[in-house]
């Protein structure tokens, strides 16, 4: 240390200072002179015996004792140029508390080290902390510790680094310490002055040496580290400077997040200390994950010479270390990177890389890092592509849009998710149409339609004719006649995880050869004829599970759960060839959850980021698209992605959470987020102009996505459980001449289905010709529905209106051909006893329907057939057509003389849903006829009662309308005159003309009762019935099976629940919520209008019944014109079949293939010539 006349480097007196202290400050103009490695005499090491390790937050102190047996014990290290290695085990006494000690304790420039050293880089303090040499001591660098201050991180408990450590001392033989500040002595003893601690208590230094160290033994554990110590500087120990250094300054303070700098700007650091260190010390859990996961190359100095895992760690701090943008800076900042290198693969600078494929862990960068010196750091190893950097990119970047990092890599300024950058998505709530969703599984018309693959496969591709699973065994089968063609296994604990059909040189050829990627990162090729592998390239990816092999034109792409993607180009004969090396290796993100190829670019998703590659087997593009993700705002993990070829330019993705976005290929954002489904969607195929999806459930939903909202065209359990993929086979048209989508469930069965659905489209366009063939007539139908609450016909008798009601009902009816009615609970459902009985007695099978009918249902009957008889016009006679029962249910069924004879196909069924099904006292009544050709559908339910239970309720409207319940109709064309949906005939929805009462319970929603009540008293039936759970369940739930029935808008106040015998809501100790629970529901897709809605003041009951007025359209068909509509469809469909494809197979010699478009045509055009002559030659 330099002194100025009689003072200290700090202008502090050193007059009144001891000897002691004095001969300490002195001990660096001794170093500087010397390069012995002897303790000075006067600094003496602690007598025997050694005392335990002692956690060191401050500077010791050092005490001289007697010596052993007469010798002074040396000093075991130390270290003359200016860094501190000294012997931790053996650490020199401490003060007793760990506060300001007195003046004369005071720590040398060579103190020994913390009980813990930081486990710091060599690299970053070579970096981040180098001094500026404008304000160093004359003396050299290496020989003084203190060459420069080091700011201190502001509101931060952990010191910052202490760059004066050596990477070079002995690793403690103890436990974890609490971590040592990181700042010099002089900054904590001045910081600890300012603070005004208490003082300490004088030292006695006529005291025993041995007494006054096991005094501060007994006292070091309690020790701790605190803020204040890391702000304290001691007036005393200063590093040698001039006059002009600014050392009498309060150091600088780093900012909590320091300025990021340009990636493309990478100034390298000069030793200067005005620049404020920016970025600062990388803190040692930062450095620790980048030793972790860095990849491309080293960071690491060779300098390090003690091994990383023999130091303690530090606890991991909490996250307020800088950005790692701002610190993605080349340890050779000296050499500019190049504006636009080659593409970061093989080829860079005229340099060939090996290939990543031999059994030593494989460099995933794809470009040599002896081109540029390697970063300092890295923040994660996605080292092509993906930075956490800042956002904040400089003109010059979005110029250029991609930047080449220092080491060829491309690294981008920030990689944080940005919802549609281009703008604010549209997100649509409103959920597909369901009201003429088609349920008939669209069979394939040749070949096998299942393949069992009898294995446990997740996996699988097609091409023409063959179909291959993989697995644990690789499958190849026949779609013509499902025979199975080639199996072989992998061996144990090998499972293929990807497989494609490899391009051919022959078109002819296609879905001959097999690429199977598998979970130790071996690529496998397989000839499906000859049953054998033909090559392989093992450790194509290290031991990585390669989790997806793609196709472009005649290149094969394979990517391995790490990121790595493989281009393999063609070889000399134009085809992939395993027994070459990758033509181009990059570096994509983990996590990979779906991807796709459009174009030249993948699309490729991590959770619920997109981010778009062009990689290229010749590496001459930049890979990356955008410099942030893509994230559909308000949708969940992409699962799936698609393209339609009647929306050009749009790209949809799947979501695990039902919703579908929309993104525009052109500007790369998202244009709309759509709510598809409530359940998970596992697969998206664009075919034709249709876009299919598979959901969880196993069921799979096409969608016409033109119409707004989108149409759902079919809806089919496809497999029992969920269904893992749709391929829509862009070769079937090409090699098959059909159009087939082959999808994979979780039954591990393969279904192959019509991909034109066939069925369908003659179907609605023989619903759309039928005002050619059919005969339209109006006629008109009354329906009634009541709880009647256990009363019985003699009930109505107790007062006037009550007896009018049935005459009143019957008068205002008009006359209509039908009249329903539906009543529940003509039982007592209170009466345990009663229901018991019901519950355990059996029926008797044989048993006419009086006999099966009790007499309160025989009552009701009789009753109704008088009135009838006494209140309709006597030329208007009425047949009971057909009566049904369910414990409380009854439904009764009246039709005009006229009409009798045009009915047909009269059934019935019941659906018990009390007690998990086992019980009638809640369920429906289902009754169909037929009214010339078209099929009649009355529905008489009960459901589950409760304010809570309205999912209860749900459920049990999906088990009526879902339930096969009706005999099956077994002629084809009277399906498709006669029924809808593509059903049989056997459910509720197959049916023309539907009609549901009852008691359906639903109430109203997040009111209290009183609430309700005053806005029934103030005619306010708006504001209820915005809060009515069945119109709630139709507006927001897509999977609400009442969502395809209309209801005409109510009017009346609520049905339920009145005191018996007043025009009072409930008032018992339950007070009950008034509630629309009898309601009228009807779906005739345009050909039903309800002409009347009301409810009528019956007071017998807690319930009021409601009745309404409809008109039906019905019709007849001419069987004769029937038969030219017929012949005009499937004309109709031939010419859409060969217009279908030839696009498809276009598109699929074009894009798939790679042909250009004359080519293809040509070839187009060879085929159907071929196809012509051999038609012709058949006849």
């Amino acid at each position: 240390m330099e002194s100025n006349g009689q003072n200290g480097t700090d202008d502090s007196s050193l007059r009144p200072v001891s000897s002691l202290r004095s001969h300490f400050e002195n001990m660096n103009k001794l170093k500087d002179g010397s390069a012995t490695t002897h303790s000075p005499p006067t600094r003496n090491q602690s007598p025997s015996p050694k005392p335990p390790p002692i956690p060191d937050t401050r500077p010791s102190r050092s005490v001289n004792v007697p010596p052993e047996n007469g010798r002074a014990k040396p000093r075991e290290t130390l270290n003359t140029l200016g860094h501190h290695s000294i012997q931790i085990a053996n650490p020199p006494p401490l003060s007793p508390k760990p506060i300001k000690p007195p003046a004369v304790l005071i720590e040398p420039p060579q103190s020994p080290p913390k009980g813990r050293p930081f486990p710091t880089l060599q690299s970053d303090a070579n970096v981040h902390l180098i001094p500026d040499p404008s304000k160093t001591p004359n003396t050299p660098i290496a020989s003084s510790p203190r060459a420069f201050k080091i700011p201190s991180r502001p509101n931060t408990p952990t010191p910052i680094l202490e760059p004066r450590r050596s990477p070079r001392l002995a690793a403690p033989i103890q436990p974890p310490s609490p971590p040592p500040p990181r700042r010099s002595t002089e900054l904590r003893r001045e910081r600890e002055a300012r603070a005004s601690p208490p003082i300490p208590p004088f030292v006695n230094r006529g005291e025993k040496p041995a007494n006054r160290l096991s005094r501060l033994m007994g006292n070091a554990p309690k020790l701790e580290l605190t803020p204040q110590i890391a702000e304290q500087r001691s007036p005393f120990n200063s590093p040698p400077t001039s006059a002009s250094s600014p050392e009498n300054e309060d150091p600088p303070v780093l900012p909590t997040r320091p300025a990021r700098l340009p990636p493309q700007k990478a100034v390298p650091k000069i030793n200067t200390l005005s620049t404020g260190f920016d970025p600062p010390p990388v803190h040692h859990s930062i450095a620790s994950m980048r030793r972790e996961s860095e990849v491309n190359g080293s960071i690491r100095t060779p300098t390090m010479s003690q091994p990383l895992h023999e130091r303690p760690a530090l606890p991991v701090r909490p996250q307020t270390v800088t950005d790692p943008g701002s610190i993605r800076i080349p340890a050779n900042s000296a050499m500019k990177p190049p504006p636009r290198p080659p593409r970061p693969a093989v080829t860079t600078g005229g340099m060939t890389v090996e290939s990543p494929i031999s059994p030593q862990p494989k460099r995933v960068v794809s470009t040599p890092t002896t081109q540029f010196a390697p970063p300092p750091s890295r923040t994660h190893g996605r080292s092509l592509t993906v930075d956490q950097g800042s956002e904040k990119v400089s003109v010059e970047f979005h110029n250029s849009i991609r930047r080449p990092g220092p080491s060829g890599t491309e690294s981008l300024p920030s990689d944080s998710p940005v919802p549609n950058a281009g703008g604010h998505a549209e997100v649509v709530t409103q959920f597909p149409d369901s009201t003429r969703v088609n349920r008939r599984p669209p069979f394939i018309k040749q070949g096998v339609h299942e393949i069992y693959t009898k294995y446990d496969t997740r996996i699988f591709d097609v091409c023409g004719q063959y179909v291959c699973t993989t697995g644990l065994y690789t499958r190849v089968w026949s779609l013509l006649d499902g025979e199975q063609l080639m199996s072989f296994a992998h061996g144990e604990g090998i499972k293929a995880t990807a497989v494609v059909f490899k391009p051919t040189l022959d078109i002819q050829d296609e879905g001959t050869r097999l690429w199977i990627g598998n979970n130790v990162g071996e690529v496998i090729e397989a000839d499906v004829a000859s049953q054998t592998i033909v090559g392989n390239k093992a450790n194509a990816h290290g031991r990585q599970e390669i989790v997806k092999i793609f196709r472009h034109y005649n290149e094969m792409w394979t990517l391995d759960e790490g990121g790595t993607l493989q281009v393999w180009g063609p070889d000399t004969e134009g085809v992939p060839n395993l027994d070459l090396n990758p033509h181009q290796t990059y570096r994509l993100p983990k996590g990979h959850t779906f991807s796709m190829v459009i174009g030249d670019e993948l699309w490729h998703a991590t959770g619920k980021e997109i981010r778009i590659f062009t990689p290229t087997s010749n590496g001459r593009n930049q890979l990356q698209v955008l410099m942030r993700p893509l994230v559909a705002e308000g949708a969940g993990e992409v699962t799936s992605g698609t393209l339609l070829k009647s929306q050009p330019g749009k790209i949809f993705f799947g979501h695990n959470d039902g919703k579908v976005s929309i993104y525009s290929q052109k500007e790369l954002t998202c244009l709309s987020v759509l709510s598809v489904s409530s359940y998970k969607i596992n697969s998206l195929s664009g075919v034709g102009s249709y876009m299919w999806a598979a959901f969880n459930t196993g069921k799979i939903c096409v969608y016409d996505v033109t119409e707004s909202p989108w149409v759902i065209k079919k809806d089919w359990q496809a497999h029992s459980n969920p269904v893992i993929k749709i391929i829509a086979d862009p070769a079937s048209f090409y090699k098959l001449d059909r159009c087939q989508v082959v999808t994979l469930g979780a039954d591990n069965s393969l279904k192959s289905w019509d991909g034109l659905l066939q069925d369908d489209f003659l179907e609605n366009e023989m619903k759309s010709l039928d005002t050619q063939y059919c005969k339209f007539e109006d006629i008109k139908l009354m329906a009634m529905t009541w709880n009647a609450g256990a009363s019985t016909p003699n009930s109505l008798r107790y007062s006037e209106s009550d007896a009018m009601f049935m005459q009143n009902l019957l008068k205002s009816s008009e006359s209509p051909d039908i009249l329903i009615f539906g009543f529940q609970e003509l039982v007592d459902l209170e009466d345990k006893t009663a229901t018991a009985k019901r519950f355990f007695k059996p029926k008797k099978k044989d048993a006419s329907d009086q006999e099966r009918m009790s007499h309160q249902y025989r009552d009701w009957r009789d009753f109704l057939v008088r009135c009838l008889d006494d209140y309709m016009p006597a030329d208007h006679l009425y047949h009971l057509l057909h009566t049904a029962t369910l414990v409380g249910l009854f439904t009764c069924i009246f039709v005009k003389s006229t009409l009798r004879d045009r009915i047909r196909n009269l059934g019935s069924a019941d659906i018990k849903r009390g007690m998990g099904g086992l019980h009638g006292n809640k369920g429906a009544i289902v009754v169909r006829f037929m009214v010339d050709d078209t099929s009649l559908c009355f529905i008489n339910c009960h459901l589950a009662a409760g304010q809570s239970s309205a999912s209860q309720r749900h459920n049990d409207i999906a088990a009526i309308m879902e339930s096969s319940l009706l005999p099956v109709e077994r002629d084809p064309s009277v399906r498709i005159d006669s029924y809808t949906g593509g059903g049989d005939g056997t459910m509720v929805l197959d049916h023309e003309l539907c009609l549901l009462n009852g008691d359906l319970n639903y109430r109203i929603d997040t009111m209290s009762r009183d609430t309700v009540v005053i806005a029934v008293k103030q005619n306010n039936l708006a504001k209820l019935l915005e809060r009515d759970q069945l119109l709630v369940a139709r507006r927001r739930n897509p999977a609400f099976k009442l969502r395809a029935f209309d209801e005409m808008p109510i009017e009346f106040p609520p049905t339920y629940k009145y005191d018996v015998g007043t025009d009072n809501y409930d008032s018992s100790e339950k007070k009950r919520s008034p509630a629309w629970c009898d309601r009228l529901l009807h779906r005739g897709f345009g050909r039903i209008q309800q002409l009347e809605y009301r409810r009528h003041e019956v007071r017998v009951s807690d319930h009021r019944p409601v009745s309404g007025q409809f008109r039906f359209t019905v019709k007849s068909i001419s069987p004769k014109k029937r038969t030219l509509a017929w012949a005009d469809c499937q004309q109709r469909f031939e010419n859409l079949r060969e217009k279908e494809a030839n696009e498809e197979m276009l598109q699929y010699l074009t894009v798939v293939i790679g042909y250009d478009s004359e080519t293809s045509m040509r070839l187009i055009r060879e085929r159907a010539a071929k196809k012509t002559r051999r038609n012709s030659g058949q006849h």
